[in-house]
């Protein structure tokens, strides 16, 4: 497929021209060393630039002592300017714009991570959700102060060499609580009516305009809705929009909600394109370019984006974290070897919130780019790989990309281990693309896949090979379940997922990580009204509105997880598990933490629970079909006959030691480098 509206150049604003319609925003990395530029930072930006972006906004920016944390970039002083110099000179020799996001977080910041030690700076004293305090409201001269502040670091970043600068008024940052009821309770000209919730946030974008001049760009970051009960809907943001447009602005970049909101905006329950009503509704309510994110990490989906007038720039940050050269192969097309963003969140937004630089799960050299150059082998090998999962599938295509020759052996008929079942779980499906991906890979990088190939150690000893890498896998976890005589039907995890069991009506979920979970949301979505049959029935008037949205709320099978461990969800990156329990509580599902199965009997099993003050209940919970998520352990059993047949082998992923999917595939990619 050919994407010719995105691969055509936009001009912004006379002498600032995108050479295409893909552009990088702003995403934490955590690259910088207190605030300055290092080569981590700038090696993996100019990666990105050689892709073939048309422009890369760096952020988020501080400027003051309350915006952001110390770990953020900043431009809060002059002696930062030589270093992100060097960095924007490096960005345009690729031939990339970049651009730079002044972030303030006002109400955002915790108390304890507020650089100058002073309270956080918010519209006013209204609790916040997010980081659990009440800054105090902001002081008129404080105000003043961040609007100084904000235009003088713009300046910085003009004499930087950055092409433009971006201010941030989205996700529930200082200037989204000033534009909010919810957050901005004021009793002055800043507070109360629509004009006045507005005045700060303009006032911020005259200062930075006047500060820069005329012709410099100036970008500005818009929620198109807060999803926030009672904020700010996306009437209001193209009412802003246009004030905001006459103040100066020249581009657009619309997002979704609020960090609080209980909208999923990131993670893959979110459809690809999802929001793209939202930059839309602004593109309607402005003369400039408007640029759209979001969930948008597949070409198709931003070419139509394009031609259905939905926005003018398709904004991708992890789709770009994922892969580097994504600009380039879609524009030589060659979409199909794009390695894709699962929308997982594990490595990127997960580690940010708790202050580590991103990593991605299926892009193991993120961040690495300063380290680690993938180069051709000196002296190319011979290389065995056993196990097509992850961690072996990625293993092959690095190591064939560096000029080796591989060969990949898989015991199934078909590639993806550990994968192929995350793949089945409601959100997950991304996971499927990720599959693709491998697939295509194999194929370009010329690896030698054989299928329904069990490594036995004959059959290794049998092979004309200089490396063997096992990656098989680990063995499930055995567990003794006290049966007693019983009607129960029970079945692993895995036997759900692959739809090789119907389970009844009344459901036991043993084990609270990441299967189980993943096994508990399949089966509640498949005992409630699909998505089809609500489109359906809504398209054709099968039944009114509010009954549709009563069936949309229901589920015809009661499911209950039951973890001996201390939470429920213990197998996900903190803050990406919120969506799936969520979800499940939504379906009627019960979540019960610090409780084991005692007894499997007719109708179902006996539950021990240990309360807050230490004291088991016993419970008799009805049950036709128990599913049991017991995990797995690794397996050292095929290296060491190996070692006795005097062959050595390295072990990466789960049968070295258990992880997770983005433990594997960054085995898989450093093995060979």
């Amino acid at each position: 497929m050919k994407f010719n509206r995105l691969f055509t150049p936009l001009e912004v604003k006379p002498g600032f021209v995108l050479k295409n319609r893909l552009v990088m925003p702003a995403m934490h990395h955590l690259y910088t060393d207190r605030g300055s530029c290092t080569p981590r930072f700038s090696e993996y930006y100019w990666r990105r630039a050689e892709g073939g972006l048309a422009m890369v906004i760096v952020g988020s920016c501080r400027f003051d002592g309350y915006g952001a944390k110390d770990n953020s970039m900043s431009l809060r002083t002059n002696d930062t300017i030589p270093g992100w110099r060097a960095f924007t000179e490096g960005m345009h020799q690729r031939d990339c714009k970049v651009a730079v996001q002044l972030y303030h977080a006002g109400r955002y910041m915790p108390a304890r991570d507020v650089p100058c030690g002073k309270p956080a700076l918010a519209p006013s004293a209204v609790y916040s959700s997010y980081t659990r305090e009440t800054a105090p409201e902001m002081t008129k001269f404080q105000m003043e102060e961040v609007v100084a502040n904000w235009a003088a670091a713009a300046v910085r970043a003009q004499e930087a060499g950055f092409d433009a600068v971006e201010i941030l008024g989205s996700a529930g940052y200082l200037l989204s609580q000033f534009l909010s009821p919810v957050t901005n309770q004021r009793k002055d000209e800043y507070g109360g009516s629509w004009e006045n919730r507005c005045r700060f946030p303009l006032e911020v974008i005259r200062a930075v305009r006047a500060a820069v001049g005329a012709e410099y760009p100036i970008l500005f970051r818009l929620g198109g809705k807060d999803f926030i009960p009672g904020s700010n809907e996306t009437a209001d943001a193209c009412a802003f929009a246009a004030l905001a447009e006459e103040a100066g602005v020249d581009l657009f970049n619309v997002t979704g909600g609020w960090h609080e909101t209980k909208v999923p905006q990131l993670t893959g329950e979110v459809p690809r394109g999802c929001y793209t009503y939202l930059s839309q509704a602004v593109k309607q309510a402005v003369s400039v370019p408007v640029m759209m994110c979001n969930r948008i990490n597949d070409p198709t989906v931003a070419e139509e984006t394009l031609a259905l007038g939905r926005a003018d720039v398709i904004g991708m940050g992890r789709a770009m974290v994922a892969d580097p050269d994504f600009a380039l192969k879609a524009r030589l097309g060659r979409a199909a070897e794009i390695r894709p963003c699962v929308a997982c969140n594990q490595g990127c937004l997960a580690n940010t919130f708790f202050d580590k630089p991103v990593r991605c799960l299926v892009n193991g050299l993120c961040g690495l780019e300063w380290s680690h150059k993938e180069v051709r082998a000196a002296k190319p090998k011979r290389i065995l790989v056993v196990g097509g999962g992850p961690a072996g599938c990625e293993c092959a295509v690095r190591a064939a990309g560096r000029g080796h020759k591989v060969t990949l052996w898989e015991r199934e008929d078909h590639l993806g281990g550990q994968l192929r079942l995350a793949a089945r779980a409601p959100g997950n499906e991304e996971f499927s693309a990720l599959l693709a991906y491998y697939e295509a890979a194999l194929k370009k990088k010329k690896v030698k896949v054989v299928y329904r190939q069990v490594g036995t150690p004959m059959a290794i000893l049998a092979e004309d090979v200089d490396e063997v890498v096992l990656a098989t896998g680990g063995i499930p976890n055995y567990l003794r379940l006290p049966v007693s005589e019983t009607d129960v039907t029970i079945c692993s995890a895995a036997q759900v997922l692959r739809d090789e069991v119907v389970a009844g009506r009344n459901v036991a979920v043993l084990g609270g990580s990441f299967v189980g979970c993943a096994a508990a949301h399949y089966l509640a979505r498949k005992g409630s009204v699909s998505a089809e049959q609500l489109y359906f029935l809504a398209a054709y008037g099968g039944e009114p509105m509010d009954r549709l949205e009563e069936m949309l709320h229901q589920c015809s099978r009661k499911v209950t997880v039951v973890e001996q461990g201390p939470k429920v969800g213990c197998g996900y990156e903190p803050g990406t598990s919120w969506p799936v329990l969520q979800d499940l509580s939504r379906l009627g599902a019960e979540l019960w933490k610090q409780s084991k199965v005692v007894d499997v009997h007719m109708g179902g099993v006996t539950v021990e629970r240990t309360g807050r003050d230490g004291e088991i209940a016993t419970v008799e919970l009805p049950c036709d079909t128990l599913v049991v998520a017991s995990g797995v352990h690794p397996d050292d059993s095929l290296e060491k006959a190996l070692l006795a047949r005097g062959v050595s082998a390295r072990r990466i992923g789960n049968c070295r030691a258990l992880g997770k999917a983005i433990d594997a595939i960054s085995a898989g990619a450093l093995l060979f480098l």
